[in-house]
């Protein structure tokens, strides 16, 4: 069986990077370590802050971010994936001057709340501020034919309550509090449906602790991940999506 290289572009944060890998690891069905696919990891915390980018005229992190996809290819990586949804937002920048293809986590997650069974109409986006603003799942969302629901902004800020103490270690029983708050809002407004669309979520907001489909665009990842290292069919979709075939060396 085909066993293409993954690599990851991450430590933005470190903990979402490596609940990736942990995560790729469970979708593999692998019964021996032979069986499990190559992973290559670039992570590098120090990639300035996306939604200080992209809210505040922070420090661009693009350079930083092609500097890891030119890493991943260089090393022998056939795709690249990206543990953070807020990165996303530069994703065509990044698409421009990586010689391999990257996968887009946003559609990914978009197209999996679209194939929830049940009438789900409107999708609830718990994610950074910076992600919220750059209209990164309500366009994906609205593709999908998926009406998007964001926090008002004192939920918002509730919502990144929750992600900075995730990012600076501070996970307790606690935790989750703010974010719970503002995942019952979305339920009570009509979301049918949650998406935990920054990567630090999925470490403390899970299925159990809310009332609608969560989608965790982490293990979404991981799952398309798999897929493209292992099935040859899915792999040449994304090379013809991507506008090129690439060949790699062993």
């Amino acid at each position: 069986m085909s066993r293409r290289t993954i690599g990851i572009l991450g430590g933005m944060g470190p903990l979402a990077t490596a609940d990736l890998y942990t995560k790729i690891i469970r979708a593999t069905p692998a019964r021996t370590d032979q069986e499990h696919v190559p992973v290559m990891i670039h992570a590098d915390p120090t990639v300035p802050d996306r939604t200080a980018a992209l809210l505040y005229g922070g420090e661009d992190p693009l350079p930083w971010l092609i500097h890891g996809v030119e890493n991943l290819a260089r090393a022998g990586a056939d795709f690249v994936v990206i543990p953070c949804n807020t990165a996303h937002a530069f994703l065509d920048e990044i698409r421009a001057a990586c010689p391999i293809p990257i996968v887009d986590m946003i559609d990914e997650s978009a197209g999996a709340v679209a194939a929830l069974s049940g009438h789900i109409t409107q999708a609830g986006i718990l994610a950074t501020s910076g992600t919220v603003a750059a209209n990164l799942y309500q366009t994906a969302l609205g593709r999908h034919g998926l009406q998007p629901r964001v926090p008002d902004d004192a939920h918002q800020a509730l919502v990144m309550e929750t992600i900075v103490q995730v990012k600076a270690g501070t996970i307790d029983a606690h935790t989750v509090d703010p974010v719970l708050r503002a995942a019952g809002w979305l339920e009570e407004g009509g979301a049918g449906a949650l998406l935990a669309a920054c990567t630090e979520l999925p470490v403390v907001l899970h299925q159990n602790l809310v009332h609608v489909p969560l989608i965790d665009p982490t293990d979404v990842l991981a799952h398309a991940a798999v897929r493209l290292a292992t099935d040859d069919i899915a792999w040449n979709r994304l090379e013809q999506e991507a506008g090129k075939v690439q060949s790699h060396v062993n």
